[in-house]
C-alpha cells in the first residue's frame, strides 16, 4: 500500500498539519516542525506534543506515514567550521523535535561545498554531521533528499547519496528520499516507463532500495539535466503523468510516505485522488 499526501502547513501549531492532511484525504503528509527559514524556535511544549499525537491518533496517521522536513538554512557540509557547527546544532534540534513528536523520519537536503572544498570532502563532512546527530538521538532516521544540483549543492547524483551512506556509522538510521523533479533536473530521465525502469535500476545498483524511506512526487518545469529546481503540478511539466502512474503501480514503492510538493495546493486533493486511483488501476 502507498502512503500518499502533501507537504502541508503547520501554521497555528503542528497538530493543524494533521488536520489539513486529513482534509485532503491524504494517507501521508510532510510538515516543518518549526519555521523553516529561522535558525531558532521555541521548544515544543508538552501541550503542543500531546495535541499533535492526539490528532495523529484521531486521523489514523502513524510515524511511518509522516515525513517532516528540516530548515532550509542548514548546510551539513559547510566548509567553514563556525557555520558548520551552527548547522549541526540546528540539525540536532530538528532531530530531537521529531523524536519528541514520536516521529521516526527526518528529511533534509545534504549540503553544499560552496566551491570552497572538494566534493568528496564535503560528502564526508555531511556524513560526519549525520553521525553526530545520530549519536545524540535514539530513534529518528536521517533521510537524505536528492537535490537538483543547483549551485554547489551536492546530492544530485545517486553516487553522492551512496558515498554519504557509506560513511554513516549506523546504517539502520539513514535513508534517502527521492524527489522526482530533482532527479529529472539532475539528469535521470522519467518520461517513459522504460526510462523509469532504467533510472530506478541505477538507483538500486548504486544506493539500494533498502534505503528508500520516502519520495517527493513533483513534475518539473525544468528540463532534463538542467540542474534547476522548478516544481510543477503532476502531468503539467516536462516529466508528464507516466512516471507517477508507474510509481503507483510498482510495489517496490509501497509503505513509504509519497509527498506532493507541487505548485498548486488548490488541486492537491485532486492529485492525491488521481494517485490513489492509479494505484488501484
Amino acid at each position: 500500500m502507498k502512503y500518499i499526501g502533501a507537504h502541508v502547513s503547520a501554521s497555528g501549531g503542528v497538530d493543524q498539519a494533521v488536520i489539513r492532511a486529513h482534509e485532503l484525504e491524504a494517507t501521508a503528509f510532510a510538515l516543518f516542525t518549526k519555521n523553516q527559514r529561522q535558525w531558532r524556535a521555541a521548544p515544543l511544549s508538552g501541550e503542543v506534543i500531546d495535541a499533535f499525537k492526539t490528532a495523529c491518533d484521531r486521523y489514523n496517521f502513524t510515524s511511518a506515514q509522516i515525513l517532516p522536513h528540516d530548515s532550509y538554512l542548514i548546510n551539513l557540509g559547510h566548509p567553514v567550521m563556525e557555520a558548520l557547527e551552527k548547522s549541526r546544532d540546528a540539525f540536532l534540534d530538528e532531530m530531537q523535535r521529531a523524536e519528541q513528536l514520536g516521529l521516526t523520519l527526518l528529511n533534509f537536503h545534504p549540503g553544499s561545498h560552496l566551491k570552497q572544498i572538494e566534493e568528496e570532502a564535503c560528502l564526508k563532512r555531511i556524513a560526519e554531521s549525520i553521525n553526530i546527530a545520530l549519536d545524540k538521538t535514539s530513534s529518528v532516521v536521517a533521510v537524505i533528499e536528492n537535490t537538483a544540483g543547483q549551485g554547489s549543492n551536492l546530492g544530485f547524483r545517486f553516487e553522492h547519496l551512496a558515498t554519504i551512506i557509506e560513511h554513516v556509522e549506523d546504517k539502520s538510521r539513514v535513508g534517502v528520499c527521492i524527489d522526482t523533479c530533482h532527479a529529472f533536473a539532475g539528469g535521470y530521465d522519467l518520461r517513459s516507463e522504460e526510462a523509469c525502469v532504467e533510472t530506478f535500476s541505477e538507483f538500486e545498483r548504486i544506493v539500494g532500495f533498502q534505503y528508500l524511506r520516502g519520495m517527493h512526487l513533483n513534475d518539473a518545469k525544468s528540463t532534463l539535466g538542467s540542474r534547476v529546481d522548478r516544481h510543477h503540478s503532476l502531468g503539467e511539466g516536462n516529466i508528464g503523468k507516466t512516471a507517477f502512474s508507474w510509481l503507483m503501480k510498482n510495489k517496490r514503492f509501497d509503505g513509504i510516505p509519497m509527498i506532493l510538493e507541487t505548485i498548486n495546493p488548490d488541486i492537491w486533493k485532486d492529485e492525491i485522488a488521481w494517485l490513489k486511483a492509479e494505484q488501484q488501476g
